[in-house]
């Protein structure tokens, strides 16, 4: 990981705050872009902030957002531990403010002490995608990816990044 990325990581909650304002109006604009522009985009500096990015090095993901588990994440996760998908929901889960299953507390259960992830070869659809900048249609998630600035110091980046770059034109 980059050295800016460990003291961005320090800093995330203080940066993020002081740039709350101006994210919400970038975001604005954003939402105004043409979809295929700003996928290309976003997928260009995603590719670059993550070819130096060790998210193992921050786990922030894993310590402070609770993943949307689907019905998909549950089967797989009472398999694994030999449990009923309801005897997996009674124990590990809990409904969240939009109705979807969550796990109850966090950092996750599943995070070890070196920031990997006991069931990385079954972890959720959502870990698996986090931070979704790479996903098609990034006009959809932009309050996904606003609030992911306050939480993964690389979805900070590429915003920072898109801005200067947006600047610069």
């Amino acid at each position: 990981m980059p050295n800016y990325l460990p003291d961005l990581l320090a800093n995330l909650p203080t940066l993020a705050a002081q740039k709350k304002r101006e994210n919400q109006a970038f975001f604005k604009s954003l939402a105004r872009m043409d979809k295929k522009k700003l996928d290309a985009q976003m997928h260009v500096v995603h590719n670059q902030v993550f070819a130096c990015t060790d998210c193992l090095q921050c786990a922030n993901c894993c310590k402070t957002t609770g993943p949307l588990i689907t019905k998909r994440d549950i089967e797989a996760l009472a398999k694994d531990q030999n449990l009923k998908p309801g005897e997996y929901i009674t124990q590990f889960l809990k409904i969240d403010e939009d109705g979807d299953y969550v796990f109850k507390n966090m950092p996750c259960m599943y995070l070890n002490e070196d920031n990997t992830c006991r069931i990385y070869h079954i972890r959720p659809k959502a870990c698996r995608e986090f931070p979704h900048t790479d996903r098609i249609n990034q006009k959809e998630i932009l309050a996904i990816t606003q609030k992911n600035t306050a939480v993964c110091p690389a979805v900070f980046e590429m915003v920072e990044r898109i801005k200067l770059a947006r600047a610069a034109r």
